[in-house]
């Protein structure tokens, strides 16, 4: 398989880094060819603005979906955009790897997906109307392919489990797997999350890395997250409300989303 690991950490010396190479090892070893985006070394440039789009009237408000669906519909991208458009297009698996600051990505990743996640390449394609609203979760231009997070936390699992005072982890990442990944049609795979990585030793260090190695070998035969799809029949549609009768019993937010 081809393999895309977007990194995002800026200390090559770091956790995260010795992390990473562990992963890229292991997929080698099995075969797989990879790519890596190192955003903080690419120096990558996050806000979206007028600079991206070039073929921008000076005088006219930017309206980003807009400047940017006519930007790709005309070729007409900044260069570092469709270079990792292109890898998205190479990729069977998509890798994200980052520390969990503020409850999220750091801001560098987040404004990868901002730029690259153009209209018309990741969102506002298909078809609308009174049967379909667009080909978007679990449809779209990368269905059939691959996601999963790589993460690490400085608090303890337990403060993200179900009633840990952090929120439960799968729903602090549900707005990245959901919304990021599963939006344009990948199927997202559990993530790998390391805890108290300000504290990890050695011995805990080769603990991790046996694990991620062993997620790195089991790539294609994980059981993905099971995500409702959207044009699949289980909400409404132009409302994108989930049917009334699907669900448990007095179930509510994210969790509503899973089958």
């Amino acid at each position: 398989m081809n393999v895309l690991i977007v990194f995002a950490h800026p200390d090559p010396q770091s956790l995260n880094a010795s992390l990473r190479d562990v992963a890229i090892e292991e997929l080698m070893a099995q075969g797989h060819s990879v790519e890596l985006s190192d955003l903080y070394a690419m120096d990558w440039k996050s806000p979206v603005d007028r600079a991206d789009f070039a073929a921008l009237d000076p005088d006219a408000r930017l309206k980003v979906p807009a400047a940017s669906g006519e930007a790709f519909a005309a070729d007409a991208l900044t260069a570092d955009v469709k270079a990792e458009q292109k890898k998205l297009l190479w990729a069977d698996v998509l890798i994200f790897q980052f520390p969990l600051w503020w409850f999220s990505m750091p801001a560098i990743l987040k404004g990868w997906v901002d730029r690259v996640y153009a209209y018309g390449f990741a969102y506002g394609v298909g078809e609308h109307s009174d049967r379909r609203w667009g080909e978007r979760y679990g449809e779209g231009r990368l269905a059939g392919k691959r996601a999963m997070l790589i993460v690490t936390a400085g608090g303890w699992e337990q403060h993200y489990a179900a009633r840990g005072i952090n929120g439960p982890i799968d729903d602090l990442l549900f707005p990245i797997n959901h919304g990021i990944l599963h939006y344009p049609g990948y199927d997202v795979l559990p993530p790998f999350v390391t805890y108290r990585v300000d504290r990890l030793d050695d011995a805990g260090f080769d603990l991790v890395a046996t694990s991620l190695r062993e997620r790195m070998r089991t790539l294609e035969t994980t059981v993905p997250i099971p995500f409702r799809r959207q044009n699949g029949g289980d909400y409404l549609i132009p409302s994108l409300e989930l049917r009334p009768e699907l669900g448990a019993p007095g179930a509510k937010g994210f969790s509503l989303h899973r089958r």
